[in-house]
């Protein structure tokens, strides 16, 4: 028997973990799927409905984008690591060989009780399930002086793509001497350790061609995560390069001028060449227009990634509030794998294990000198549980390290082959 939402709301859902009703389907043919967002988790969501459901489900993905970058290993283009179409990847193979209906719109509202998402384009999507997984989007005010019409001039690169060839293309035509400027985010937000291994790209990418350059780190954050590894990188490869200014001497009261370029921490007015904003971030827009949002993220079901506000909506990575799992691609694809066996068996009958998750951040501070941070997690009736984790420790020899990195590379050639493909 369906749950009523109330019904729902209280239980929390814990049984759905051991077994899960079949619905039928709003239409009389197969039961249908929309994902919104191919990134991370929506493309993995698909492709794992998709296959898995052997033919029983008709799946149907919404992404404005016909390319997706990704915002991971993004920071290593900035470096000069890799080049921008290695991040590059396309839904050809999703629509091709696991028959998933690919649009190329914008999602722009969900209707709850007809259960359809609406697309910029026009016209209605039907849905029996819906998958959602937008990513981020920027608090509004976050950091006087900036928003989205700035991104030009003070672009934030923290969505894959335009933005991130944008500012390296900056930073590469930085004046020599010159000054570039990270503007970091508060708790929570997409990728802990990313501004920080940005930081380190930039460093290196300047190291190279403009060693007279300074950056300085406008952090509103007493601390951060990996602090002692990227601080022990940063001295040992980029002495004298980096100063980070935290809330204890002004780093939590910033404004900016795109106009003027110019940067105020806590009445200290500095003149810079690039100024990267990293604003606070909330959930992807279309969470906040479909009314499953408490305050800037989405609460979830663990055991599911079921919206607790919503027992037909799936919602997943950087968007939710779940506990304890960083906002990463990782935890997304992880997620999404969780959510992808809840749909299935909603909606054929199929058995639903307990869910489990893991997630483990890479980050590169210098040619071969990689560091790591992980964890496993498992669903409890409150939250996404961290079970146990690792980090990478200081003082690590050239070797680990070179293996650290050389492990993250091989992990985004699987992650991004189980996204697409």
């Amino acid at each position: 028997m369906k749950l009523n939402r109330r019904a729902f709301v209280g239980t929390g859902m814990a049984a759905a973990t051991l077994s899960a009703p079949m619905v039928n389907a709003a239409s009389h043919g197969k039961p249908k799927v929309v994902v919104v967002g191919g990134g991370a988790g929506g493309a993995t969501a698909a492709r794992y409905i998709a296959k898995d459901s052997a033919g029983e489900i008709d799946v149907t993905l919404i992404e404005p984008s016909r390319s997706y970058y990704t915002c991971f290993f993004s920071n290593l283009y900035i470096g000069g690591f890799r080049e921008l179409d290695s991040i590059e990847h396309s839904y050809g193979t999703l629509a091709s060989e696991y028959g998933i209906n690919v649009v190329h719109d914008w999602a722009t509202g969900v209707d709850r009780d007809a259960k359809t998402v609406s697309l910029a384009g026009g016209g209605t999507v039907p849905y029996d399930r819906l998958v959602l997984s937008p990513g981020i989007d920027f608090v509004d005010g976050a950091v006087p002086g900036w928003d989205v019409s700035a991104q030009n001039a003070m672009p934030h690169a923290y969505k894959g793509g335009s933005q991130t060839e944008l500012l390296k293309a900056q930073i590469m035509a930085m004046p020599e001497g010159g000054t570039y400027v990270m503007v970091a985010p508060p708790n929570p937000y997409r990728c802990p350790p990313g501004p920080y291994e940005r930081v380190s790209m930039v460093a290196h990418a300047l190291k190279a061609n403009n060693p007279t350059a300074k950056i300085i780190i406008a952090d509103p954050k007493a601390n951060f995560s990996k602090q002692g590894l990227f601080e022990e990188g940063w001295e040992k490869h980029y002495s004298g390069m980096i100063t980070r200014i935290g809330p204890d001497f002004g780093g939590e009261n910033v404004s900016v001028d795109p106009a003027a370029m110019t940067v105020d921490i806590d009445g200290e007015v500095i003149q810079a060449d690039v100024v990267n904003v990293i604003p606070a971030q909330k959930a992807g827009l279309i969470c906040e227009a479909a009314g499953l949002t408490e305050g800037n993220w989405a609460p979830v079901i663990g055991h599911t990634m079921q919206s607790r506000l919503d027992e037909n909506i799936h919602i997943l990575g950087d968007a939710t509030n779940q506990g304890d799992m960083p906002k990463s691609g990782f935890s997304a694809n992880s997620q999404a794998k969780v959510a992808a066996m809840a749909v299935r068996g909603a909606l054929t009958g199929s058995r639903v294990f307990p869910a489990k998750f893991s997630n483990t951040c890479w980050s590169l501070i210098d040619t071969n000198d990689g560091v790591k941070v992980g964890a496993t997690y498992e669903a409890t009736d409150e939250k996404i549980a961290k079970v146990d984790g690792f980090v990478s420790q200081t003082g690590e020899d050239a070797a680990l390290r070179q293996a650290t990195y050389e492990e993250s590379v091989g992990w985004y050639e699987g992650i991004t082959s189980d996204m697409f493909g």
